[in-house]
C-alpha cells in the first residue's frame, strides 16, 4: 500500500524536527510551559531538563526551571538556575529582579540591593527595580529611603494596586499606620475585587482591634470569591480573637458547605481545631473527613499526624504503612515512620526512616525538625542542634525549631544560643509571648535586667489571659530578693491559671529561703485542693518534704503522682532518691530498674543506680551503669563525671577519664565535684600545676568536703608546696571523713611531715 504524498511530507517533517537540536529543545520547553500552566511541576521540570541537557546555555529553559523551583519552594534551586541565567544573559533585568526578590526573602538585603541597583543603572524606569530597591532598604531598617524608593515606583506608574499594597507594608513597617491605611484603600479602589488587597486591610484592621472593619472586609471578600479558604481562615481567626469561638467554627463549617470538593476548604476546622490546641475535636473531624475522603492524602496525613499526637501508634503506623507500601518514596510517609518510631521510643530506626527523608528531599524542614529531635533525644546534643537549624535555614519562620533549640539552650545553659534563638521566634511570631519570655529569660542569667524587665512587661500586656509573664516576672523579683513583689505576680499568676506550676513553685521557693518549709508545703496542699488531679503539683509537695527530711510526707506525696500519672518516670526517679534518703538502697535500686522497663531509652535512672551500686561499693557495676547512661546520652555531665572518676580510682584508661571529665566540667562549670574530678584526672595524668587549680576551686566552693581537702593536699605535695599540703591533710581530718579515706590522710600527712623534716635539718648549717 502507497501512503499519500502529503502524509509522507508530513512524516518526513517530523523526522527532521526529532533530529534538530533547535527543534527539539524548544518542543521540550514549549511542553514543560504546558505542564506548569497546569501546575503540573514535577513533569514540568522533567522538560526543561531536557532542553538544558541538549543545550547547557539555553537561558530561556533555565529561567522557566528556576520559576518552577520557586513554585515549589526551592529556594536554592531557583538561585542557581537565576545565577546561571543571569551569567549567560547579563542584560535579562527580569532574572536580575527575580534574584533579587529571592534573596530578599532569605534576608540578603544587601544583596538584593546590589541586584536593583544593577538593573537601575540600565533602566532607570524600571518600578521593579524600584520596589525590590525599597524592600531591600526596609530590611536594613533604611525606612525613609525605603519609601522614598516605593513613592518613585508608584509615581512611574501610578496605576498599579500592588505597588499602593507594597507601599502599605513598608508603611507599616515604619510604623506609619494612618498612611498604611490610606495605602490599603487606594489599592482597594483600583481594584475593588482584589481579594489579596481585601484580606491584607482585614488583617491591618485586625491588628488595630478594629474588629468591625476587619470583619466587613473578610465579609466582602467571602462575596466576591467564596470558594477562597484563605478568607475562611481569616474570619474565623478574628472571631476567635474576640471570644466568638462558636462563630468560628460556624464561619468554617460554611468553608465545607462552600468547597466540598476541595481539600483546602473542607480541611479549615479540622486545622482550626488543631491550632487551638484542641486535640480531641481536632482528630474527629478529620476520622470523619478521612471516612468521606479515603484518597486525599493531605487528609490522610493529617489524620495519622493527629493520631501520633493522641498516643494511637498502632493506628498510625498502620494507616502510615499502608501510604508507604503504595509510594515508598513519599518524603511526608518518611517523616510520619520516624515520627512513631520516635513515639515508640525506637530512637535509632526513626532516625534511619528522617535520614532517608531528607536524601529524597533534602531541603525539607520538617524533616530535619524531626531529625533534631530525634538526635537529641539519642543524646547527640551537637547534631540535633544542626539539624534544628537546617530546619530553620529552610524555614526561617519555623517556630517549632526554635522552641526546640530554646529547650536546649535553656537545658544547657547556653545563653547566647537562647537569645538568638528568641530573636527568631519575635521576628516569626511578633504577636505571641513565647520569644519575648525566653529573650527575658536570657537576659535575667546575663544580669540585664532591665532589658529583661522590658520584654516581660511586653509579654504581660501582649498575653493579658496568660500566666506565664506574670510568672516570669515574679521569678524575676525573687532573685532580686523582692519577695513581696514577687509573691504578688505568682498569686496573679494562679488566678488566671490555677494550674501554673511555675508560679506555685515560686511561691513555695520564697517560703523555703525564708525559712518556713512549712509554709511552702500549706501553701501547695492549698492549691492542689483547687486542682487535685494535677500531679505536677503534688511532685512539688514531695520535693519540699524531702527537703524537710518528711520522708513519710515525700513518699505519700509522690505515691499520689504515680496514681495520676502511672507512667512518669520522673515520679519514679523521685520515690528511688526518697528511698535512698532513708537509707533503703536497695529498694531504691529496684524503683531505678523499674523506670529502666518503663522508658529503656531514658539515661537517668542508669546514672541514679550508678550511683547507688557506687554506695554500696559495687563500683564494676556503677561503672556499667554509667557506661549505659552515656551511651544513650553521649554529653550527660554526672555520668561522665562519676565515670571518670571511677576509672581513675580503679586504674582504668586514664586518658579516657581525662576526656570524661573535661566533658563534664565543660557541661557543668559551676559545680566543686567536676572541678575536682578534672583536678584529680590532671593530678594522675601528671599535670600537677592544673590540678591545684581546678581542685582549689572545688575547694573554695566546698570547703567541708574532705575529699577534696585531701586532693588538694596531694596536688600541693607533689607540686612541690609541702607546707600547704600538710595544711589540707590536717584539714580534712578534723573533717571526719570515712575510716578508709582518714587512713589514706593520716599516711599521705605523716609522709608529708617527714618530707619536711628532712628539708628542715638539710637547710640547718653544719657545725
Amino acid at each position: 500500500m502507497r501512503l499519500p504524498t502529503v502524509v509522507i511530507l508530513t512524516l518526513s517533517l517530523l523526522l527532521a524536527c526529532s533530529r534538530d537540536p533547535q527543534a527539539r529543545k524548544l518542543q521540550f520547553l514549549n511542553s514543560g510551559n504546558s505542564y506548569f500552566q497546569q501546575g503540573k511541576y514535577r513533569e514540568a521540570t522533567i522538560q526543561y531538563l531536557n532542553a538544558i541537557k541538549i543545550d547547557q546555555r539555553y537561558a530561556e529553559a533555565h529561567y522557566r526551571l528556576a520559576q518552577v523551583y520557586r513554585q515549589q519552594g526551592f529556594g536554592t534551586g531557583a538561585y542557581q538556575e537565576l545565577i546561571t541565567v543571569s551569567k549567560l544573559q547579563p542584560d535579562n533585568l527580569k532574572a536580575q529582579i527575580d534574584l533579587g526578590n529571592l534573596l530578599l526573602s532569605a534576608k540578603e538585603f544587601k544583596q538584593a540591593q546590589a541586584r536593583a541597583e544593577g538593573v537601575l543603572a540600565r533602566d532607570l524606569s524600571n518600578v521593579d527595580a524600584h520596589i525590590l530597591l525599597a524592600n531591600a532598604h526596609a530590611g536594613i531598617k533604611n525606612f525613609e529611603e525605603s519609601l522614598r524608593e516605593m513613592q518613585t515606583a508608584i509615581q512611574l506608574a501610578p496605576d498599579l494596586p500592588n505597588s499602593y499594597l507594597n507601599m502599605a507594608y513598608l508603611q507599616l513597617n515604619a510604623d506609619q499606620a494612618a498612611a498604611a491605611e490610606n495605602s490599603f484603600l487606594k489599592a482597594l479602589s483600583l481594584e475593588p475585587k482584589a481579594i489579596t488587597t481585601r484580606v491584607a486591610l482585614g488583617n491591618f484592621y485586625r491588628q488595630q482591634k478594629r474588629w468591625a472593619e476587619a470583619e466587613h472586609q473578610f465579609r466582602q471578600a467571602v462575596q466576591i470569591d467564596p470558594r477562597q479558604p484563605a478568607i475562611y481562615g481569616a474570619l474565623a481567626a478574628l472571631l476567635n480573637d474576640q471570644g466568638q469561638r462558636a462563630g468560628a467554627e460556624q464561619v468554617l463549617a460554611q468553608a465545607k458547605q462552600a468547597m466540598p470538593n476541595q481539600s483546602a476548604g473542607y480541611c479549615l476546622l479540622g486545622d482550626f481545631y488543631f491550632f487551638l490546641g484542641d486535640l480531641g475535636h481536632a482528630l474527629q473531624e478529620y476520622e470523619a473527613l478521612f471516612q468521606q475522603h479515603p484518597r486525599d492524602e493531605r487528609v490522610e496525613k493529617n489524620y495519622i499526624k493527629l493520631l501520633v499526637l493522641s498516643n494511637r501508634l498502632e493506628e498510625a503506623a498502620t494507616l502510615n504503612d499502608k501510604l508507604l507500601k503504595d509510594h515508598e518514596r513519599d518524603v511526608d510517609g518518611l517523616i510520619l515512620r520516624g515520627q512513631i518510631l520516635h513515639a515508640q521510643r525506637r530512637l535509632d530506626q526513626a532516625a534511619i526512616s528522617l535520614e532517608t527523608a531528607i536524601k529524597w528531599d533534602p531541603e525539607n524542614p520538617m524533616a530535619h525538625y524531626s531529625l533534631g529531635l530525634t538526635l537529641i533525644s539519642m543524646g547527640s546534643t551537637s547534631r540535633g542542634i544542626s539539624e534544628l537549624q537546617q530546619a530553620t535555614r529552610w524555614q526561617p519562620g519555623m517556630a517549632e525549631a526554635y522552641k526546640a533549640l530554646a529547650a536546649v539552650a535553656l537545658r544547657t545553659g547556653d545563653m547566647e544560643l537562647l537569645r538568638d534563638c528568641a530573636d527568631s521566634l519575635i521576628a516569626a511570631q511578633p504577636r505571641s509571648p513565647e520569644g519575648y519570655l525566653l529573650r527575658a529569660t536570657a537576659s535575667s542569667h546575663s544580669g540585664r535586667i532591665s532589658s529583661a524587665e522590658k520584654d516581660l512587661s511586653r509579654a504581660i500586656l501582649m498575653a493579658p489571659k496568660d500566666s506565664r509573664p506574670l510568672a516570669a516576672m515574679g521569678q524575676l523579683r525573687s532573685t532580686q530578693k523582692r519577695f513581696t513583689a514577687a509573691a504578688k505576680l505568682f498569686e496573679q499568676a494562679l488566678t488566671r491559671n490555677p494550674r501554673d506550676l511555675q508560679a506555685l513553685a515560686g511561691l513555695a521557693q520564697i517560703q523555703l529561703t525564708l525559712n518556713n518549709p512549712a509554709r511552702a508545703a500549706g501553701r501547695v496542699k492549698q492549691q492542689i485542693s483547687k486542682v487535685p488531679d494535677d500531679s505536677g503539683m503534688y511532685q512539688l509537695l514531695g520535693q519540699i518534704y524531702t527537703s524537710m527530711k518528711d520522708y513519710a510526707a515525700a513518699e505519700q506525696a509522690i505515691g499520689k503522682v504515680m496514681e495520676l500519672s502511672p507512667n512518669s518516670v520522673d515520679a519514679i526517679l523521685m520515690m528511688a532518691s526518697v528511698q535512698r534518703a532513708r537509707g533503703l538502697v536497695d529498694l531504691a535500686a529496684e524503683f531505678c530498674q523499674r523506670a529502666i522497663e518503663k522508658e529503656p531509652q531514658d539515661a537517668r535512672p542508669y546514672v541514679l543506680l550508678g550511683s547507688l551500686r557506687e554506695s554500696q561499693g559495687k563500683w564494676q557495676d556503677a561503672q556499667q551503669q554509667y557506661q549505659k547512661a552515656l551511651a544513650l546520652q553521649p554529653d550527660h555531665a554526672t555520668a561522665a563525671n562519676n565515670l571518670s572518676y571511677l576509672l581513675i580510682e580503679h586504674g582504668g584508661d586514664l586518658d579516657l577519664a581525662l576526656s570524661l571529665a573535661q566533658s563534664a566540667r565543660r557541661a557543668m562549670p559551676e559545680l566543686a565535684n567536676t572541678a575536682d574530678t578534672l583536678g584529680w584526672a590532671h593530678f594522675n595524668k601528671g599535670h600537677y600545676g592544673l590540678s591545684v587549680d581546678l581542685i582549689e576551686d572545688a575547694v573554695k566552693a566546698s570547703p567541708a568536703n574532705p575529699t577534696y581537702r585531701y586532693h588538694l593536699g596531694m596536688a600541693y605535695r607533689k607540686n612541690s608546696e609541702p607546707a600547704e599540703a600538710r595544711q589540707q591533710f590536717e584539714h580534712a581530718l578534723r573533717l571526719n571523713p570515712q575510716p578508709s579515706q582518714a587512713e589514706q590522710v593520716r599516711k599521705a600527712l605523716a609522709e608529708t611531715i617527714g618530707n619536711l623534716s628532712s628539708r628542715r635539718s638539710s637547710a640547718e648549717p653544719i657545725p
